[in-house]
């Protein structure tokens, strides 16, 4: 049996920048990732994203990264997909409307992380349709604390 667990952390500082890899983060209860273009400090923002619950944190399977790749011949790496935690074991669609927990530090899944039109720039090939129901999950974070690469994803 796989573990649940998060294999991969990205962040990217200013929206459309380099996602950048970490072995932890700082989630912090209502506002995100610290350090991550969505990451609301004070309720206000330059992004009309920040502080929207569901843009807190965004989750995507490593087996459907691996699955895409190989099914279509390519060989993007994980952070291509622009999701900030990469999981594996997790199936992140069971998870929509439920809460959950990594590393002790409760997420509430909000909805389905689809692949938009701006990855699908990014990547440059067409896969809207291939990754339709298994982009991710976006989700809130409830509770703070310090995240980090093989931490466990519970229910």
């Amino acid at each position: 049996m796989t573990q649940k667990c998060i294999t991969g952390i990205y962040i990217a500082k200013i929206s459309g920048g380099p996602m950048s890899g970490h072995q932890s983060v700082s989630l912090k209860a209502g506002k995100g990732i610290e350090g991550d273009r969505y990451f609301s400090s004070s309720g206000r923002s330059l992004s009309s994203y920040r502080g929207i619950p569901d843009f807190e944190v965004t989750l995507v399977e490593s087996e459907v990264i691996h699955t895409f790749n190989k099914e279509y011949g390519f060989s993007f790496h994980e952070s291509a997909f622009r999701r900030n935690l990469i999981t594996t074991g997790v199936r992140l669609n069971e998870l929509e409307g439920a809460s959950f927990k990594v590393n002790g530090i409760e997420l509430f899944g909000v909805r389905l992380c689809e692949p938009c039109a701006s990855l699908q720039r990014r990547l440059a090939v067409k896969i809207l349709p291939e990754l339709n129901g298994k982009g991710g999950l976006r989700a809130r974070v409830l509770g703070s604390g310090i995240v980090s690469v093989n931490d466990l994803v519970t229910d």
